[in-house]
């Protein structure tokens, strides 16, 4: 086979600032895909795009040709409308919990293929396999059958949706090109499209405890990725969320599903209820229900049948008793007073030394382990009362979990500024 380009010169031309062809940028990732462009290669290339950037045209180039690198899943034949969520992820992020069944308890298909969490970031499947017999892996079969039956799954997505992406992502994790906002956008966007939902909401997080703490790169992000939603022929609508402050109350695995399951009884911290219901309702607008009213659907135990009958569909038993850990730490009030502070990016980096996260893909995490606060920014305290309790299965893990949350909450006197960084959903992007 003769090959229809020189890598080099593709190279070069980023590295200039110019820009690439469709044809190019086809043959490029195809080729990375099979392996005749080199690793090395493709990483002078992500750098010269970390660099330079991508035009929107190149942008949505790049993230048709990696959803082109696999299959695309053809949801044609379910009875009922599709319509999926991402999260570009945070601390405290469990949404995806209560909402999926939520949705799906309003006679819409939920597909929700998820990953696991790496480094600070929680990741959904971690949570869910906190729950005893629960299994994370469905056949295709399986998989439609449930759409079908439920509405809701939450699952891991197979290995044959954008390869290219996988990767991609692995070479760019290990040459400092990550934080790219148009390979970020066709690494989701990729994802996204080959799973072949109709219609997309995504959750685009700034602050201490986001991906982008930067709210003009978040922007930025929502922006682009709606747009390469709507150019695919997806419905694509984006919420800006602050991730400056811990999500919920709950920081880690088997306590995060235990909110969630609050959150679906109708109860549950306010914050966690108010993005839920809100992405609910974009969810439901898109799938062509604009009058739904999620929050109803909470408390008259609605969402939670759909909740159980989602994980026992999955070999899960939503009665079962979750992880608890052997170990635990409190950390009190030295003062009374108002919490003024709670940064979120040091709380994940504890909650993941606690053994909640994990350093390499490939290590396992403590269910159990985590943290629980028993406050948040703008509620008085009292000297002496729990601010907040860490959680391990081994005690030595404590001492550098601390370390991280030094200096990363503040109380103050009444009537101190209070620090959020404003409010939970500051903005809205659509085409």
């Amino acid at each position: 086979m003769v090959e229809p380009f020189d890598v080099v010169d593709l190279i070069r031309t980023k590295r200039d600032g110019g820009e690439l062809s469709q044809p190019q940028i086809a043959w490029l990732v195809d080729a990375y895909t099979r392996g005749y462009v080199a690793s090395e290669q493709m990483s002078a290339m992500t750098m010269a795009i970390f660099l330079n950037g991508m035009g929107r045209s190149e942008t949505r180039d790049l993230t048709l040709a990696m959803v082109a690198s696999g299959e695309r899943l053809d949801f044609s034949t379910l009875s009922k409308r599709t319509t999926d969520k991402h999260s570009t992820g945070g601390v405290g992020d469990k949404i995806t919990l209560p909402l999926a069944p939520l949705v799906a308890s309003f006679g819409v298909a939920v597909p929700q293929l998820s990953g696991r969490g790496l480094g600070h970031t929680g990741g959904t499947l971690d949570k869910l396999e906190s729950i005893p017999g629960w299994r994370a892996h469905l056949s295709p079969a399986e998989f439609f059958a449930q759409l079908d039956e439920v509405g809701a799954v939450v699952c891991a997505a197979g290995a044959t949706l954008a390869p290219a992406d996988g990767k991609l992502y692995a070479l760019r994790d290990i040459t400092g090109t990550v934080e790219s906002i148009p390979l970020i956008a066709a690494s989701i966007m990729s994802k996204k499209i080959a799973e072949g939902t109709a219609a997309l909401v995504l959750d685009v997080k700034f602050g201490s405890g986001a991906f982008l703490q930067d709210p003009a790169r978040g922007r930025e992000l929502a922006e682009t990725m709606v747009r390469l939603g709507t150019d695919a022929g997806v419905a694509t609508v984006a919420l800006l969320t602050n991730m400056n402050v811990p999500l919920g109350l709950a920081i880690g695995n088997a306590n995060e599903v235990r909110e969630s399951v609050e959150v679906l009884a109708g109860g549950g911290p306010a914050d966690v209820v108010e993005l839920t219901v809100g992405l609910a309702k974009e969810m439901l607008a898109l799938a062509g229900l604009p009058d739904a009213d999620p929050a109803a659907a909470l408390k008259d135990g609605r969402a939670m049948d759909t909740w159980r009958a989602m994980i026992s569909a999955q070999g899960g038993d939503p009665d079962a008793a979750l992880p608890a850990p052997r170990e635990s730490h409190v950390v009190r009030a030295p003062r009374s007073g108002v919490l003024v502070r709670q940064e979120a990016l040091p709380f994940g980096i504890s909650a993941w030394r606690l053994g909640a996260g994990r350093a390499r893909q490939e290590d396992p995490v403590q269910h159990a382990a985590g943290i629980d606060l028993h406050a948040k920014p703008g509620d008085e305290v009292v000297e002496g009362a729990p601010l907040f309790t860490l959680h391990s299965d081994d005690e030595a893990r404590f001492a550098r979990a601390l370390e991280a949350l030094d200096g990363a909450w503040e109380i103050g006197d009444a009537g101190s500024e209070i620090h959020t960084g404003g409010p939970l959903i500051a903005g809205r992007i659509t085409a």
